[in-house]
């Protein structure tokens, strides 16, 4: 199953960020994802298929809505 994201989402990861936050913001969709750590504001493109497996919760935020 596909992993639903949207522009803004907030991403808890399995893995600490080397700063210690586990949370990042979701600032670019497509066959990679963009993501930028809510703590250090570091950002990082990562393939869909492997953020998908590393991802513990996603939660929904005051992101752009296409519809």
């Amino acid at each position: 199953m596909v992993l639903e994201l949207r522009l803004g989402d907030v991403l808890r990861l399995k893995k600490a960020h080397p700063c210690g936050n586990d949370l990042w913001e979701v600032v670019r969709l497509g066959a990679d994802i963009g993501l930028r750590c809510r703590k250090c504001g570091r950002r990082t493109l990562l393939e869909r298929p492997y953020l998908e497996r590393r991802v513990r919760e996603v939660r929904r935020g005051a992101g752009v809505t296409g519809e």
